[in-house]
């Protein structure tokens, strides 16, 4: 925290310090001619920048099946930042955020009868220090930015949004990267995008990590031997490369190819497709499909293959497909279906992001598993002009059975699940704030036997999550 302020202060004090010189005797910034332009000298470079913040309140709760144990967390947290106009094409960002635990469980009690913590509550936090509860602060942003026309290349601290590495913000803080990432927009009907990333800080952190060590944060699962896997701490890997193009199909459709490859451990290639075309008056028809497919690069991270993350010569494939209807600015209705082959397990680690899958469904995931089918159905609807939108989703997760370590990562039974999201957003005086409440029900559809650890923070339980964020 004292280096964030630190930063920050030095950051305010050098705007001062550029206003006070202007003119003498001093003038305050309100009374200068505001008509007067000048974009080239390096007062112009800041003055012409913008400041911004957001505040968030977050409330999350765990109701577990019967006596085993329940947790609750009461987190705040606010932050700044600043981007600088634009000279010759060049921008600097800076942005910082804290979070304080204001009132939780305490995440260093497990339950009594199985030995597990918190799952989700934690995570609103610093999962590497689960005691940390005030000194929770992280530089998110600090980055060099070159824009021409609607082309733009950025270097440093900053914000990412792709299929396998993305905010994945149903925590207090996103996932963010450090490293260079470049989007390309000078080709008709042709977006570029990629990247070079050389390090990660995954949500429910607050530093950022190297390639191999930020895979080794969050719980590791079952390895193939049936034991905890060992690869958390072993991994070798510098880098992550990223390379996507987006073209735009005549026939109002979009398709995506992308290609992430994790130096030394795994590749991932992945397809999809999205469309719509008009069916009656307001309404429309859309669709998807995808496909993902993995290989292990080399070793998979370690030479003792009990340290990998990936085994020698793994292959995953998984796809999916979408099919709904809308009336545009009104209703949606969503069936999706995914499925994960019996080739290998999907992995991705999930502290870079949420699945890709059209089946995907807040506060679960279907990384880790093999020999998956999915199928959901997500409906949402904005209720006029009151500023109400209410989202509901119901889906089956059919999985391998527990036992079967091959092909279940996190022994994991097959469930069904239910969410609500209803989400208001305030107007007038109250703009910028917005407000959220997110119920999930996770039931058990396949055999724990009779084993507790398989059902807390798993099956049977209820999640609850208020949050407020106020933009400014």
């Amino acid at each position: 925290m004292k280096n964030l302020l630190i930063l920050i202060s030095f950051l305010l004090i050098g705007f001062s310090k550029l206003k006070a010189q202007v003119a003498q005797p001093y003038i305050h910034h309100t009374e200068r001619d505001k008509n007067k332009k000048d974009t080239n000298t390096l007062q112009a470079f800041f003055r012409n920048g913008e400041f911004y913040g957001h505040a968030r309140y977050y409330f999350m709760a765990t109701d577990n099946d019967h006596d085993l144990k329940d947790f609750y967390a009461n987190a705040f947290g606010m932050g700044i930042g600043y981007e600088t106009g634009k000279f010759k094409g060049f921008q600097i960002g800076i942005s910082g955020f804290f979070i304080y635990n204001l009132f939780s469980s305490d995440f260093s009690i497990t339950d009594a009868k199985t030995g597990v913590g918190s799952r989700y509550e934690l995570g609103q936090f610093d999962m590497t220090n689960p005691r940390n509860k005030t000194d929770m602060d992280r530089l998110e942003d600090l980055y060099l930015k070159y824009s021409s026309n609607n082309s733009y290349l950025k270097f440093g601290k900053q914000h990412i949004r792709s299929p396998f590495i993305n905010p994945q913000d149903g925590r207090m803080r996103p996932t963010l990267i450090e490293g260079a990432l470049f989007e390309c927009n000078e080709v008709k009907n042709l977006k570029l995008e990629g990247g070079w990333i050389f390090g990660i800080s995954p949500r429910s952190t607050v530093s950022y990590f190297g390639i191999g060590e930020s895979m080794s944060i969050f719980p590791p699962g079952i390895g193939l031997d049936g034991k905890k896997s060992q690869y958390p701490g072993n991994i070798s890997s510098n880098a992550i490369y990223l390379g996507s193009a987006t073209f735009q199909l005549p026939i109002n459709a979009k398709l995506q190819l992308l290609n992430q490859h994790i130096d030394q451990v795994l590749n991932s290639s992945f397809a999809q497709l999205n469309g719509d075309f008009k069916w009656k008056k307001n309404k429309n028809i859309f669709y998807g499909a995808q496909y993902i497919q993995q290989h292990a690069i080399g070793n998979g991270g370690n030479v003792n293959q009990n340290l990998s993350y990936v085994r020698k010569g793994n292959v995953a494939r998984t796809f999916g497909f979408r099919l709904g209807i809308e009336e545009k600015k009104n209703w949606q209705i969503l069936l999706n279906y995914n499925r994960i082959t019996k080739d290998g397990r999907y992995l991705m680690p999930r502290e870079w992001g949420r699945d890709p899958f059209f089946t995907f469904m807040a506060r679960e995931r279907n990384e880790g598993y093999a020999d998956v089918h999915a199928i959901n159905v997500v409906a949402n609807k904005i209720l006029g002009s009151s500023g109400f939108k209410i989202e509901a989703a119901y889906g089956h997760f059919y999985l391998p059975d527990i036992n079967n370590v091959a092909l279940n990562k996190y022994a994991m039974p097959s469930y069904f699940q239910g969410n609500v999201d209803l989400r208001y957003t305030f107007r007038g005086f109250y703009s910028g704030l917005e407000a959220q409440f997110l119920y999930v029900y996770k039931g058990q559809l396949g055999n724990v036997y009779e084993n507790d650890k398989n059902v807390i923070n798993k099956v049977n339980m209820s999640l609850y999550n208020f949050i407020l964020n106020y933009h400014f």
